[in-house]
């Protein structure tokens, strides 16, 4: 059975069902994506020869994913991460393309063909690393910037690449190409560039990036405001893929990278007040075309020559890693990065990219690299993708917990004690401690990454680096005489563990933390915490509050409606936790979910109930004011 309805149920059919079972078994989805292909290409034969179409077709995944990456993204920001872009970015690309081509000269490969093969492996999937990092929210991390620095100088030099591999044809294989290619009566695609000599193809690539930035700056928010005045939802979504589309032909026309042009865009709309809606409508889009990447990876790995040739792809493909591996590992250590970040950074980015199969075809039409040789890097680029969601494991299962125990001799001595130990530093920990500071009370603040407490240092706030789930730290900071213990990181699997450790040595400690959600909420009280507040609870109810008002209701009911709520949540929280079972999803406990929907139902007469009772003492500050003072103050 063949067909494009029947290629594209099984293509749906292999996402939804392999993916899930991957997460739930803590792969990743972009592993599931790749064992997906594997399943229906090569052990099925449900999807054949049309994987490579299909492959060139989702690779646009890539081009809206880095549109998105630079709508997150404004030049400010582009501006401060300057050294680690260029700095270990370049160095990154101009060693490994080194260290690759010298490997390729050992192999006795020609200086022109061992060159190309360092340039298009010292590339690294953009696709497989953001999507993990973004999965397992390590992308905040200084570890996850750096990578993201790297690979968006790496997406930059394949504009130089794109010029070089030209220059690098082997004569006698650029004949065979142009015998092969007048043979079967082929043209050249559509260019703005061809023949023309470097000062005119300069002019030309350079009025197309300033038609980008320009049309991006001015004509955009014309456009996307007379779109919007039809307020038809499918007509804006029509208007962001023709941007994207239309960008990415504009490079392709100018021999450029269509995923630089639309970055470039991305980061001119950075600012855009239509910038939340561009990135929701590109969004779903964006996430299925690189899910249809990463199977059409996995379906286009050729197992007969994979099995006839075993020894020299797993070789080479280990080799690859291991010489980008150093390189990364290297970089890492004379950019100061910590250990855990370095080997994110190291692990993360050691595979060949998406970019990869691209330049090999380009290579191959140039005359630059034989056939056979183009097969086997297919093969090497394929191979380190599909092992680089094994790395994120490794790293996470294995290297991690080792680096914890590892890090003592990186950590601050703590020269001081406080009434109160606070873990983490960040936007929530900063409030919690200038509180405290400015009652007098006498702080120690630990926190595991550099930079932010470079930062909150530069501000006066005295902040000792170190991981507070080490027990010495810990000790060293006070905990035995501290009455509090304020937990106000991000990783919430630590933030447990923490709590659990305080609870059982340091009875006497009253533990306060911050909650990711509700099941986070139980976990913590689970384990110990005495008391555990939601992250944004307060601030959305605060919002709504603002929300009541701008309505016109009046304060004194706002606030008593902002009480009731607060009240009638509390009582909820108590009364499902008999239900909350830490080993089942809240989404699976039908008991739980039904008992919060009974609760959730008795707000409004909660709210009903109290509008309707008198005041007593405790809100005579709150009595409403005179009729009319509240109009008169406003004029």
């Amino acid at each position: 059975m063949s067909g494009l309805l029947f290629q594209a149920f099984v293509y749906l059919v292999a996402a939804v069902v392999a993916v899930p079972v991957a997460k739930r078994l803590g792969l990743g989805s972009v592993l599931g994506y790749l064992i997906a292909g594997i399943v229906i290409g090569p052990a099925l034969g449900l999807v054949g020869s049309e994987t490579h179409e299909i492959q060139h077709f989702a690779e646009f995944g890539v081009v809206m994913m880095l549109f998105i990456v630079g709508l997150e993204l404004e030049p400010q920001a582009l501006w401060r991460m300057r050294s680690r872009l260029v700095g270990f970015g370049g160095l990154q690309v101009l060693l490994t393309t080194a260290v690759i081509t010298a490997g390729g000269l050992l192999l006795q490969l020609r200086w022109p063909t061992a060159l190309a093969v360092g340039l298009i492996l010292a590339l690294s999937s953009t696709a497989i690393v953001l999507q993990t990092l973004n999965e397992k929210g390590l992308a905040s991390t200084e570890g996850g910037r750096t990578g993201f620095a790297i690979l968006l100088f790496q997406d930059i030099a394949v504009i130089p690449m794109l010029a070089l591999i030209p220059l690098l044809a082997l004569p006698e294989l650029a004949a065979s190409h142009l015998a092969d290619a007048g043979s079967e009566g082929s043209h050249a695609a559509m260019s703005l560039v061809d023949g023309l000599p470097p000062s005119q193809y300069a002019l030309v690539v350079l009025g197309a990036i300033a038609f980008v930035v320009l049309a991006g700056h001015f004509l955009s928010r014309p456009l996307f405001r007379f779109i919007s005045a039809a307020r038809l939802r499918e007509i804006f979504t029509a208007t962001a893929l023709l941007l994207i589309i239309g960008i990415a032909l504009l490079m392709t026309l100018v021999d450029l990278s269509p995923a630089l042009g639309t970055f470039l865009a991305g980061v001119v709309l950075a600012n855009s007040e239509f910038r939340h809606e561009l990135e929701s409508d590109i969004e779903p889009f964006k996430g299925l075309l690189l899910g249809l990447f990463f199977i059409t990876v996995g379906a286009g790995i050729d197992f007969g020559f994979l099995f006839g040739n075993a020894a020299t792809v797993v070789g080479l493909t280990l080799a690859v890693m291991a010489a980008k591996a150093l390189v990364l590992f290297a970089l890492a250590r004379l950019f100061g990065l910590q250990a855990p970040d370095g080997w994110m950074v190291t692990l993360g980015l050691a595979q060949a990219g998406e970019f990869g199969f691209v330049l090999l075809s380009f290579s191959l039409q140039n005359g630059v690299l034989p056939d056979e040789l183009v097969k086997t890097l297919s093969l090497v680029v394929a191979m380190s993708m599909l092992l680089t969601p094994v790395s994120f494991i490794v790293l996470e299962k294995l290297i991690r917990p080792r680096l914890r125990g590892a890090a003592a001799a990186d950590a601050d001595d703590i020269d001081e004690q406080g009434t109160v130990v606070i873990a983490g530093i960040g936007r929530f920990g900063q409030i919690v401690n200038r509180l405290l500071v400015a009652d007098g009370v006498r702080t120690v603040v630990l926190d595991h990454e550099a930079e932010i407490i470079d930062t909150v240092r530069q501000a006066g706030i005295k902040t000792y680096f170190g991981d507070a789930s080490r027990p010495d730290l810990l000790h060293a900071a006070g905990i035995e005489s501290a009455s509090v213990f304020v937990v106000a990181i991000d990783d919430q699997k630590r933030a447990v563990e923490m709590v659990e450790h305080v609870h059982r040595h340091y009875p006497g400690v009253k533990i306060l933390a911050r909650a990711f959600d509700i099941n986070h909420l139980y976990l913590l009280k689970n384990a110990g915490c005495d008391v555990a507040v939601r992250e944004v609870f307060d601030g959305s109810l605060r919002i709504g509050a603002e929300a009541l008002r701008a309505l016109g209701v009046h304060p004194f009911r706002v606030e008593k409606m902002v009480d009731a709520f607060r009240r009638h949540d509390l009582e909820g929280l108590r009364h499902l936790y008999e239900l909350w079972d830490r080993d089942r999803a809240i989404s699976e406990n039908r008991a739980f979910l039904a008992r919060a929907k009974e609760h959730g139902e008795t707000l409004r007469e909660r709210m009903i109930s109290d509008r309707m009772q008198q005041h007593d003492r405790t809100e005579r500050g709150w009595t409403p004011p005179p009729k009319g003072y509240v109009d008169a103050l406003s004029e």
